[in-house]
């Protein structure tokens, strides 16, 4: 059996959404991941600090715009504040399973049992349940899984997914939005909490 790739190294940083409209923008012009990656370093297009934080986080946001097809990739220049938002939760939970599952498995699932709070007692069950089968979950430190629980919290609440009171907010798609996503995958709306007759009525 394959072992699944858990993934933790989210925790550079969350949603990043100033820095990957930058990033994104190179891309659409010159074409090239390569070009774009060496550009940002070299111009510190990022205004990181280090020539080290800037190669990280540059490398961090090319792996998930990767991920993007071109049409997610326009909607994350030319769309709204929100679209953009949307686009960047789709973009990290394709590069981490991790994120992924926590998304359809616990925040959604949550929200079509009515159940809008979203705990540290649910992702906890969440992690434990996975690392009682993964070996890479299973001896990550302490720190590190409350890092990665903080992070995605954030995430989600940069994404307006989830309030500051940790309630999730109930999602409504643009047409755009949706043709863009499910030109790759339909089942990626599945990452938004989303009414099943609203998923329904879309997928048709």
């Amino acid at each position: 059996m394959k072992t699944i790739n858990y993934s933790m190294a989210f925790t550079t940083g969350s949603l990043l959404h100033n820095d990957s409209l930058k990033i994104a923008s190179l891309f659409l012009a010159s074409g090239s991941w390569k070009d774009v990656s060496a550009k940002a370093v070299k111009d510190n297009i990022l205004q990181s600090r280090t020539l080290s934080s800037s190669k990280k986080i540059t490398v961090e946001i090319c792996s998930r715009l990767k991920l993007l097809n071109k049409k997610e990739l326009q909607l994350l220049i030319k769309g709204t504040s929100q679209e953009q938002a949307f686009i960047l939760w789709v973009a990290v939970c394709r590069k981490y399973k991790f994120i992924y599952e926590f998304a359809v498995e616990v925040v959604r699932e949550n929200f079509l049992s009515f159940q809008y709070e979203l705990t540290y007692s649910d992702y906890d069950t969440f992690f434990n349940s996975k690392a009682s089968w993964n070996e890479q979950l299973a001896h990550i430190a302490d720190s590190t899984k409350a890092k990665a629980r903080q992070v995605i919290f954030r995430m989600l609440r940069e994404a307006n997914l989830l309030n500051t009171k940790n309630m999730i907010n109930p999602v409504i798609l643009s047409s755009i939005i949706i043709e863009a996503i499910t030109s790759k995958s339909q089942k990626d709306l599945r990452l938004f909490p989303i009414n099943e007759t609203d998923l329904v009525d879309w997928l048709k």
